[in-house]
């Protein structure tokens, strides 16, 4: 079911407040440009800085505006695993394909927390659950071993692995069986991720060059490696500019150039610098985008 090219999406803001026309907007324009799902509500969407409310908004409206045509998997995750519960039933209840849930950041649980965080969310709804395991901003790294731990409950489906090591695809494999499903969380090595067994990105830079990304994923899924290198050529210089400044004021700052979305971010982030927003640019141009 998850598969291929899938942005995790920005939300939008005007004068800080939730802007819900230009997010069905993005919804649409995803589709239409080839996406294979949507993930609202993730860390590229401000998670960190909406209300609860405004969190359930976003999914609820995505779902909504999205009807089926393609899965969404609805950001899930805390580092409380009441308040995770919360929006892992909530997600299920309008609809969501798929709950998004991330490693407990900053309390950093032992191992066996992992498993007993996962496994209540596992056991309070009949959603499907993708671990997602992001080391560098949680602080705490799943191991392959506790995650296959994990793959042993029937609704913990697969993963979104944003370690960027790509030895961790094939150990994953191994602890949870091929049909795991491992997505990249790391637009840069998605080439590598998916050679070695992956099937698909939970990508930023999707967000700005969903048709470009959906046809690199399709390459590698056609196992063309040869014309998917050519897209990875053309899309690099666009990974690293979008995240020399945190990566979805990147994204936001080119859909503003696209004409697609206000770059407007929540504070503690900022507007970008101008070297950054230059090199963005020029990294749009070399992808065709501008």
């Amino acid at each position: 079911m998850f598969k291929g090219s899938m942005p995790a999406l920005v939300t939008p803001f005007t004068n800080g407040a939730l802007d819900l026309d230009t997010l069905k907007r993005l919804v649409e324009w995803h589709i239409q440009e080839g996406s294979t799902g949507l993930v609202p509500v993730g860390t590229t969407g401000e998670s960190p800085t909406l209300s609860h409310e405004e969190h359930e908004t976003v999914v609820a409206e995505v779902v909504k505006a999205t009807a089926g045509r393609v899965p969404v998997i609805a950001g899930a995750g805390s580092n409380n695993t009441v308040e995770a519960i919360r929006f892992v039933q909530f997600a299920q209840t309008v609809g969501a394909d798929a709950a998004l849930v991330v490693t407990p950041y900053y309390n950093k649980p032992t191992q066996k927390g992992l498993i007993e965080h996962f496994r209540a969310l596992h056991e309070c709804a009949d959603i499907p659950i993708i671990i997602y395991n992001i080391p560098g901003r949680s602080v705490i790294d799943m191991t392959p071993e506790t995650m296959g731990e994990l793959a042993k409950l029937p609704r913990i489906v697969g993963v979104k692995d944003a370690t960027g090591d790509i030895a961790r695809v094939s150990q994953q494999r191994a602890s949870c069986g091929s049909e795991f499903c491992q997505l990249s969380g790391e637009d840069a090595t998605a080439l590598g991720f998916n050679a070695h067994g992956g099937v698909g990105c939970i990508s930023v830079t999707a967000n700005v060059a969903p048709k470009l990304c959906a046809e690199f994923q399709q390459a590698t899924l056609n196992g063309d490696y040869t014309k998917a290198l050519a897209y990875q050529d053309r899309l690099m210089p666009l990974h690293e500019a979008i995240f020399i400044e945190p990566g979805l004021v990147g994204a936001k700052y080119a859909l503003s150039k696209l004409g697609l979305c206000s770059p407007e971010v929540r504070s503690p982030l900022t507007e970008l610098e101008d070297s950054t927003k230059a090199a963005i640019e020029a990294a749009m141009k070399h992808a065709g985008l501008l």
